[in-house]
């Protein structure tokens, strides 16, 4: 038995293998046709606005699409740099400062945009044809269905259609892996000299819907004030406690003291309920409560992107400055820091 089990890992250690990490994605420019065709293809993911078909096409290209793409144009348009958009490139800087760590190839894939999941694929086998497995990071921290699920639902979609030589397999949601956390904290700390500093770690919101939805026993999430801190099989599926464990983690890490940090959610998009408090709300109440010295993270990101550069780095400083509040700080996301990226690589290799 013991010979077997040898056996077995020597053939799986020899496999040749490649590494795909992907990212949400970004139009291709800041025109309102480029932002119009990205956002008609991310709206129109039925884990995004999980209506009908129907439904979702009337919503998305009657009525969001059309008044929201002039509007995100211009907000990209803030961002934008030489190379394009910032989360492209610190995507393709990350792989290649990943490529630096690993022998085996790397490439870049998004879920929505430009370069497409076939793309990646088809690049894969292309440069290295001998590959017999791909190991793909979604790099969400979190599961959530318009997240998390879609990338690997979407990456196997792909992957079936092509009908590929190699394998696949996906790198879990690491909300809690030491690594993940030991990059964040470490790229937090620099932004905490002053100790009345309060930090705020702003997730990106999605509907409760969602979360009830993928709770598998139905009865647990958002039943109870307390459901993220009771024990129940709804915690590997459910985001907002996931949120909750990175946070708590962190600031264990980073020995921040329980009335020194708060938790919101950000980018609230239509009518539903969605996860709460809402950032925006937390920017206007704060400097009343006290709080005039603040700090932004955004870990549910690990590179900077419209959502964090443009929401939070700006509007979300107006509202902080405006409520009363005399100090903001915008803690960048991840993106290329060393230890992240040697994360990164630990992340792939356990995989």
């Amino acid at each position: 038995m013991r010979l077997c089990v040898s056996v077995k890992q020597n053939i799986m250690a020899g496999k040749k293998r490649g590494y795909i990490i992907m990212n949400l994605g970004s139009p291709d420019s800041t025109s309102v046709k480029d932002v119009r065709n990205y956002l008609n293809e991310f709206l129109m993911d039925e884990r995004v606005i999980d209506k009908s078909y129907l439904l979702r096409t009337m919503l998305v290209k009657g009525i969001i699409t059309p008044f929201r793409a002039p509007k995100s144009a211009e907000a990209y348009e803030t961002i934008w740099t030489k190379e394009g958009s910032p989360l492209v490139n610190i995507t393709y800087q990350q792989q290649k400062a990943l490529q630096q760590l690993i022998t085996e190839p790397v490439e870049v894939a998004m879920r929505y945009g430009n370069p497409n999941m076939k793309f990646a694929y088809d690049k894969m086998l292309r440069e290295n044809p001998g590959v017999e497995e791909v190991v793909l990071l979604p790099l969400y921290p979190h599961y959530a269905m318009s997240s998390y699920e879609t990338a690997v639902e979407h990456a196997k979609t792909v992957h079936a259609k092509g009908k590929y030589p190699f394998s696949i397999r996906f790198v879990d949601p690491f909300y809690n892996h030491p690594a993940f956390i030991e990059a964040l904290a470490e790229s937090i700390k620099p932004y905490l000299t002053n100790n009345n500093t309060h930090l705020l770690f702003s997730y990106h919101s999605i509907p409760e819907g969602h979360v009830t939805k993928r709770d598998p026993t139905g009865t647990h999430c958002l039943t109870s004030k307390d459901c993220c801190t009771t024990t129940s099989p709804a915690h590997k599926f459910c985001y907002r406690h996931q949120c909750y464990v990175t946070t708590r983690l962190v600031v264990e890490r980073l020995g921040v003291t329980a009335y020194k940090y708060s938790v919101a959610f950000q980018s609230k998009l239509g009518r539903a309920e969605w996860l709460k408090p809402a950032t925006t709300a937390r920017m206007e109440q704060m400097p009343a409560e006290g709080i005039k010295d603040l700090a932004v993270v955004c870990p549910a990101f690990v590179s900077d992107c419209l959502e964090t550069l443009e929401e939070i780095n700006v509007r979300e400083k107006e509202n902080f400055l405006k409520a009363g509040g005399q100090n903001y700080t915008f803690i960048p996301c991840m993106n290329e820091q060393p230890k992240w990226i040697n994360a990164m690589k630990t992340l792939l290799l356990e995989a």
